[in-house]
């Protein structure tokens, strides 16, 4: 009896756990299992060629195929070769009608207007005046730079206003876009490509976004219009935000002129020319392009235009520069002013970074007035020049239009021989007398 309820209780509490653990199990009821979505598939990479579609410009579509081709092969990413070239179209100052004129080194301000005009608005009352408060305002920020690279506040600010007109006007155009209007044009095909790959090296490392690639109509860019090589192996990041941004930090693109004029040999307190006078029975041929000791030009009776004795800080080596013929103004230049020319390689250029940079500092030059009532020659009065040299035998290299150092000596050459004044300077009165049929005298190639 004791044993059956034993037995009996023993089998109901089994039945109760067993029903217990059947609960537990069972549970309330799942919901019902999602309907399974549409399949997601990687896009599948592009291979082959890039394909774009047509910028309108036949030239320029063949050039962009092959040149994307090229980009591919020398490492750099598929998806930035797109990204810089799918919007390149033609642009008119390029690829226009009128384009072997319109950007020919003949056709440029540094050459094709009298140096007293080009002069006009770097020494302007406007520009100086702008220089001035960009002096007061970043006076803290140019004496770091000064002390940090060795160049004179004043050169950069010079340079900055030369460039941009102090950040008013960085330009309107996307560098890839004008360099490859550049390479298309053709005449400097190679260094536009190389300026290009140069881009694509910039976006790679990190260094600007493929939408801050802004520039002026060649492809240089920023404040101080770097073109991208010389970005790459030049800006600084100056102001510590991690970036070398010439482009919107006035800071980092003045530290970095400041860092390339160094680099290239900018010695900081010498002066890059001095205005002097000379002796009435000069010698003029002695202004060509030779640096020669200052020694030899006190003995040759050349003094500082405002007296006393020549101050060069060290600088013991000039040349002398008669930019408008023996009647303008006369300058003995040294290292600097050629440090100037990395930027540009006009003399007028340097030029006028020198004296609007002394203009920032309250020194205002030439002292000498202009010979403006000479007419200059034409481009086209030039090329008549350089070839008549040339047909005479002095060398005034190709008849480009540009009356550059190699023409002034070889006309200087050319004067000497009619016992004139061997100042090299283009007038029409020289123009006629080498082209008269009874002009004497020949010079040796």
């Amino acid at each position: 009896m004791l044993l059956a309820g034993w037995n009996r209780s023993k089998w109901m509490a089994t039945a109760a756990i067993c029903g217990l653990l059947a609960s537990c199990a069972n549970g309330p009821p799942l919901p019902p299992s999602p309907k399974p979505g549409p399949v997601v598939t990687a896009p599948v990479p592009e291979t082959g060629p890039i394909q774009y579609a047509s910028s309108g410009h036949a030239a320029m579509d063949t050039w962009r195929k092959d040149f994307s081709a090229r980009a591919i092969a020398a490492g750099h990413d598929r998806a930035l070769v797109k990204s810089m070239l799918k919007d390149i179209r033609p642009l008119p100052l390029w690829l226009g009608t009128e384009v072997q004129a319109a950007t020919a080194p003949s056709a440029q301000a540094e050459f094709a207007k009298p140096i007293w005009e080009y002069l006009r608005v770097p020494l302007g009352t406007t520009r100086i005046n702008t220089g001035q408060a960009k002096l007061a305002e970043l006076s803290g920020t140019l004496a770091q730079i000064e002390a940090r690279y060795g160049v004179d506040r004043q050169v950069l600010l010079a340079i900055w206003g030369m460039e941009t007109s102090y950040g008013g006007f960085m330009g309107t155009d996307d560098a890839p876009n004008a360099l490859a209007n550049m390479a298309v044009e053709g005449r400097r095909q190679k260094f536009a490509e190389d300026e290009l790959y140069a881009l694509m090296t910039i976006v790679e490392k990190g260094y600007a976004k493929r939408e801050d690639l802004g520039s002026g109509w060649a492809g240089a860019m920023g404040h101080t219009q770097f073109m991208p090589s010389t970005y790459i192996a030049h800006a600084v990041d100056f102001d510590g935000d991690g970036k070398r941004d010439v482009w919107k930090s006035q800071a980092d693109a003045l530290a970095s002129a400041a860092n390339y004029l160094a680099r290239s040999g900018y010695v900081k307190g010498q002066p890059w020319g001095l205005e002097v006078t000379l002796p009435a029975d000069f010698d003029y041929s002695l202004a060509d392009g030779s640096e020669r000791r200052m020694e030899t030009w006190v003995a040759a009776g050349l003094s500082p235009i405002t007296g006393g004795a020549f101050d060069t800080n060290g600088a013991e080596f000039a040349e002398l520069w008669v930019p408008a013929g023996h009647q303008g103004p006369k300058y003995l230049l040294f290292k600097n002013f050629n440090v100037f020319k990395t930027y540009n390689r006009a003399d007028s250029y340097a030029f006028a970074v020198g004296l609007s940079g002394d203009a920032i500092m309250g020194k205002r030059g030439p002292l000498t007035a202009w010979p403006t009532h000479l007419t200059p020659l034409t481009v086209a009065e030039i090329k008549d020049l350089q070839t008549a040299l040339n047909e005479r035998g002095f060398d005034a290299g190709a008849a480009d239009g540009i009356a550059g150092r190699r023409t002034k000596l070889a006309l200087a050459a050319f004067q000497k021989t009619q016992g004139q004044i061997a100042d090299g300077y283009p007038t029409k009165q020289v123009l006629a007398s080498l082209t008269s049929p009874q002009v004497s005298g020949a010079g040796t190639n």
